[in-house]
This record gives C-alpha cells, structure tokens and sequence, in this order.
C-alpha cells in the first residue's frame, strides 16, 4: 500500500491534555515533538504547549522533519455571536495556513458537555432546530473562508456534542455545502453507537467528503463502566477510555484498505488522550507507528 497520498502524524494529547492541563504537565513541548520525530512521525497537530509565534514553532518541527497538519477549532455557533466565532476562525485559520497546513478540524463546542462533570451517555445535547441552523450556517462561511487560502474545513464529529452519533451526522453532512468535509474519528464513533461496525459504516458513507482522519481506538470495558455508572468524558478518559491504534478492540486493516482504495489524500493521526504516567507516551506511539506500518504499509 505505498503511496504518496497519505502521511502519518500524531497529536500532542498523549503528552500533554489541553482538557485535563495535570495530565501531562510535566511534559515539555520539546520532549513531545522530539520523540513524534524518533517515533517515525511526519507530522503532528497543535497542543497547549505549542509556541504560538509562528516563526519558533517552524524552526522547531524543521530541526525534528515534523510538520503541523490540522488544529482544534472550538466552533461556538450555538452560544456565541457568529461574528465572534468567524472572528475566531480566521485567527485560526490564518495561523495554521502559515504553518502549512491544508486542513481546519472543527468541532460545534458551544453546549458541549465534553468538559463537563455530566455523564457522557445521559447528558449530551441535542440541537434544536434554531441551533441546527446557525451551526449549519456558521459551517458554510467558515468552509468558504478556509478555500479562500486553499484549505478545507472538517467537522469533528465528537462525543458530548450535539454531531455524535450516525444520525446527527448524517444530518449534518446532509445540511451544509459541499465544501464542508468530514474529520472521521474511529474512536468517537465507536463510543458513540457502541460497535465496530459502525466504523466501517461511517467511513464507508463519507469517503469521497472526508479531509482528516483521527485513528483512535477504544476500551469497549472502559466504555460499558463509564456507561453504568454515569461518568464524564473526562473521567473516562482518565480511566483509559481511549489508546492508540492495535492496543485496544478496533481492527484498522479495513479501515485502511478503504481509506486507500478510495484515492484519499490527506493526513492520517494518531489521537489517543490516555494518562502519561500510565502509557508512557514515548511507548504508545512507537506501538502505534508499528502497528500503522504493519497493517497499512505506511
């Protein structure tokens, strides 16, 4: 399966957790990026600890052969002015067109319950119709302002928010542009409908409008206990709710063999938030770069 279409990357999350700041904390920027590199990374995406001046941040990946691909956008269309959320775009959006990258992964966060003490399963929010409209609205003016600098916006379908599940992102999808594309995640669709299936159906459906990919894979015991006893999202990710490609229950192989069959082209990321004092991150991507390789041929 070699080809040039497809790069490998991986996020800082497994270093340093911009959601839970103690998870991490004694990991610097230079430690994290560093051992992407040693690990067999290309790329990666922006975490807390990142500098944000653009010219310390390129002569830090260049030294390492490490490029920025995409960046968390909290999109707050549901509780924000638009204004203000385009206002953020752009700042965004301008930073990482510096940094080189070709892609803007956004999630609607305004009602989120992802940072919440709330039980994940029981207390996510569902849009009204009001809401759908200004996030479907707010999605198109800022998949226009990404083509205006040649990049392409993906929606981050996410656990907690109101673009979870199969439906809800099918309602999405079925909504805005043509120019908005899909971030596919594995592990959110998994912890979202509860199977394996549900991967391969997702991808499968949005394959030709899919920019971005997040290989996450899950602990399906770790999701059954955050279920019964009505955790937080948080708190399943400090129980190991999620871990790097070939660690936990997700076969990757027809996930890959889609991905490549169908020409994409892009980014494939390793996004796997799980404690560093309890998976050395150093440890899981190596695991995870070897199991890509293996699987893919990447």
């Amino acid at each position: 399966m070699e080809n040039k279409r497809i790069q490998i990357g991986i996020a800082p999350i497994a270093w340093t957790n911009d959601d839970l700041p103690d998870l991490g904390s004694e990991n610097t920027f230079e430690q994290c990026v560093s051992e992407m590199a040693l690990a067999g990374f290309k790329g990666c995406e922006v975490g807390n600890k990142y500098p944000r001046d653009t010219k310390v941040l390129k002569r830090a990946l260049d030294l390492r052969g490490i490029k920025i691909c995409n960046a968390w956008f909290s999109a707050c269309f549901t509780t924000k002015p638009e204004e203000e959320v385009i206002k953020e775009f752009i700042e965004q959006r301008d930073f990482l067109y510096e940094m080189g990258a070709k892609v803007i992964g956004a999630a609607e966060v305004g009602n989120s319950i992802q940072g919440l003490p709330d039980p994940i399963f029981d207390a996510k929010p569902v849009y009204t119709e009001e809401q759908w409209e200004k996030v479907i609205k707010g999605y198109n003016k800022m998949a226009d302002l990404a083509e205006e600098k040649g990049m392409k916006l993906s929606c981050h379908h996410h656990m907690g928010t109101g673009v979870q599940t199969m439906e809800e992102i099918d309602r999405f999808m079925d909504s805005v542009q043509d120019n908005v594309y899909l971030l596919y995640d594995s592990g959110h669709i998994y912890y979202s409908e509860g199977n394996y299936e549900a991967c391969l159906t997702l991808l499968k459906k949005y394959i030709d409008r899919i920019a971005h990919v997040h290989l996450k894979d899950v602990r399906p015991e770790v999701i059954e206990k955050v279920r019964k006893e009505k955790m937080s999202f948080l708190d399943g990710v400090r129980a190991g709710t999620f871990t790097v490609p070939g660690d936990g229950v997700i076969d990757f192989e027809p996930i890959f063999k889609m991905i490549n069959e169908n020409n994409y082209e892009g980014w494939m990321v390793v996004e796997a938030e799980q404690d560093p004092a309890k998976a050395n991150p150093f440890e899981y991507a190596l695991k995870a770069r070897k199991y890509i390789e293996e699987k893919s041929g990447f």
